[in-house]
């Protein structure tokens, strides 16, 4: 069975941050995984997610300037000294809340400095894949479905985690990306889930819930995870339509989204029907 976790970046927005990790335990995720945590004292988020009982399934490393459009160091040429420092601030907070993924973004560049940006990529990975093995924290890459993103698609993710040539560095399957940019989901599992230390879901198109709403065949993906061992995460990174908890039908057959439906039946009964009279 899919081992879930709850992006709460996305999910259960109505509540404040450190909020989150207990109303996902609530709703019956077993993990969390979250995109930046660094507006939090690292402290701070550790004990809100362990009192909540959970486990930090993967977040990402500091993506620079975010709010000027920045997506990540990992292939900016130049940037190679600000990309070892954020590993190091990312590193700290894995230490303190236990995580054992964590996601570099390689960042957005002009087509006519890629093959720098290739260089400057496999030369920090490389780097990356050493500092988190040391900290027994396993390095993930991510194609992304941006424009202006350095990597796009999930078979030069490969490409690029084969010219690395390290063990401590894996592919973060996100499926939307991965069905916007690439298709043959069923296809690419079958001969490249060995190299996936991570998965993303939501729907195609639209990014909301993984249900029969979207294109993509959730229970076929999830069954064929099953079916060759996959024993990683399965992260909900998704917005939903209309609410997180009215949305996790689509998680019902894995046991997620019960304890949330029957404590709203319990708050708001169905009214007595009044009683036949003789």
């Amino acid at each position: 069975m899919p081992r879930f976790s709850a992006n709460v970046s996305m999910l259960f927005t109505e509540l404040p941050f450190l909020e989150r990790f207990a109303a996902a335990a609530e709703a019956g995720f077993p993990g969390v995984e979250c995109q930046f945590p660094y507006h939090h004292d690292s402290n701070d988020v550790a004990d809100k997610i362990a009192m909540a009982g959970m486990t930090l399934a993967l977040f990402n490393a500091p993506p620079g300037d975010f709010a000027a459009g920045e997506r990540g160091l990992a292939a900016l040429p130049g940037r190679e000294a600000e990309f070892r420092e954020s590993l190091e601030v990312a590193l700290n907070y894995a230490d303190m809340t236990e995580c054992t993924r964590l996601h570099v973004m390689a960042g957005c560049i002009s087509e006519d400095n890629r093959t720098a940006a290739m260089d400057t990529y496999l030369a920090n990975l490389a780097i990356a894949a050493e500092m988190t093995l040391a900290a027994g924290v396993l390095l993930l890459i991510e194609p992304i479905s941006m424009p202006g993103y350095f990597l796009t698609r999930p078979d030069q993710a490969v490409d690029v985690i084969r010219r690395v040539d390290h063990a401590n560095l894996a592919l973060l399957y996100d499926l939307h990306h991965a069905q916007r940019t690439q298709g043959n989901l069923g296809e690419f599992l079958e001969n490249n889930l060995p190299l996936i230390g991570h998965v993303q879901v939501s729907g195609v198109p639209g990014r909301h819930e993984p249900d029969k709403l979207g294109e993509i065949n959730w229970h076929f993906i999830f069954d064929m995870l099953d079916a060759h061992g996959y024993d990683g995460w399965v992260g909900a990174e998704y917005n939903p339509r209309a609410g997180t908890e009215q949305g996790l039908g689509w998680a019902r057959d894995w046991g997620i989204g019960l304890g949330v439906k029957a404590r709203h039946a319990k708050a708001n009964p169905a009214p007595k029907k009044p009683e036949k009279k003789s």
